[in-house]
């Protein structure tokens, strides 16, 4: 994010009131590449070609803001890799990392990954480091520390599948893998913070937190997030979960978020109701039938319709209902920006 556009973020977490109605996605692989016009593997291997396409998404849209900016990653590899998963990277398709994990009751053979030396954390780190001078001239900082949540995960380890199995089937196992791993992010977003001063906020994405029930989200999500969040000083507390969200939103406070990218199933209004006034709402477009298959027309239409289901605009940042997919182009952000301006008047 351009420093400017992270003080108005900072002022609306203040409470205070912007002269615009911003605009944000959520940008990493899925969508850079391919924009740019590289393939994967070139993105996630060459610093040059990272910083590159970057900087060419900031500049070409310098409206938007993107979040959380020249994000160093790889995928759904990243904390995967830190545990020993094979780690499996293709031309065009989006890098996986294969289950070590063969049963709840063998968490203690998963090792407690170093931060500072271990899979791909490292590299990350590193690019960072050797690009931060050029992301300071663009007028940016490195501001967020992220990781994906413990249930993402531990979904990653075990298989989706068979964690969802040992959560309801083992539930003191289940909490013992997710200690595990909850020290491991705050470890990691620790690490972030030490290396990068200027971090303010932290961003954790976690889908899977969207596939329990009410009692299971007390007790598998909320104290684990809530340490999570607590693990650095950060003014920013960002939760991305486009699947179902309506639990979550009703735990924000409790996890001491401040920031919630959500489903686009979901109406802003129900989900305003359910968070309540002080959360930052970041939402809620559908992005790949709409944002990335529809036409500007369906663009435009899809912005208003979000517009019409809330009537207090403070607070938000208008967004799809996840991360920016695929093969969206510029037509369509172009048609996102201007439908935002438009409606807002």
């Amino acid at each position: 994010m351009r420093n400017s556009s992270w003080n108005d973020l900072v002022s609306l977490t203040e409470g205070k009131k912007l002269n615009y109605q911003p605009v944000g996605f959520i940008i990493d692989s899925p969508w850079i590449p391919g924009w740019y016009e590289i393939s994967n593997i070139d993105y996630f291997s060459s610093d040059e070609l990272w910083l590159k396409s970057n900087l060419k998404a900031v500049n070409s849209f310098p409206d938007i803001w993107f979040m959380p900016s020249f994000w160093s990653e790889y995928g759904m590899c990243t904390e995967p890799s830190a545990f020993g998963s094979r780690m499996i990277f293709l031309e065009k398709s989006l890098p996986h990392a294969e289950k070590i994990l063969q049963g709840i009751e063998l968490t203690d053979s998963l090792p407690q990954p170093n931060v500072k030396t271990d899979g791909l954390l490292p590299f990350m780190i590193n690019r960072l480091k050797k690009n931060q001078k050029a992301i300071i001239e663009a007028d940016h900082q490195i501001r967020f520390a992220v990781a994906r949540g413990p249930m993402n995960i531990a979904s990653f380890l075990m298989g989706t599948t068979e964690f969802m199995m040992a959560v309801a089937m083992d539930p003191n196992a289940t909490k013992k893998l997710l200690e595990k791993i909850t020290g491991f992010i705050c470890d990691w977003l620790s690490w972030q913070k030490e290396c990068f001063p200027s971090i303010d906020g932290i961003l954790i994405l976690d889908d899977i937190i969207g596939f329990v029930g009410e009692d299971e989200f007390k007790e598998f999500v909320v104290p684990f997030f809530n340490k999570i969040f607590n693990s650095i000083d950060a003014k920013i507390k960002f939760l991305h979960n486009d699947a179902d969200g309506l639990i979550t939103a009703k735990h924000l406070k409790e996890m001491r978020v401040n920031m919630f990218n959500f489903s686009f199933n979901h109406s802003m209004k129900e989900i305003r109701e359910l968070a309540g006034p002080e959360v930052i709402l970041v939402g809620n477009v559908p992005p790949r039938d709409v944002l990335a298959a529809g036409t500007p027309g369906q663009v435009d239409a899809a912005v208003r319709k979000a517009f019409c289901e809330i009537n207090d605009h403070d607070r938000i940042v208008w967004s799809v209902g996840g991360g920016m997919p695929q093969n969206v182009q510029d037509v369509n952000i172009y048609a996102f920006i201007d439908a935002v301006k438009k409606y807002s008047k």
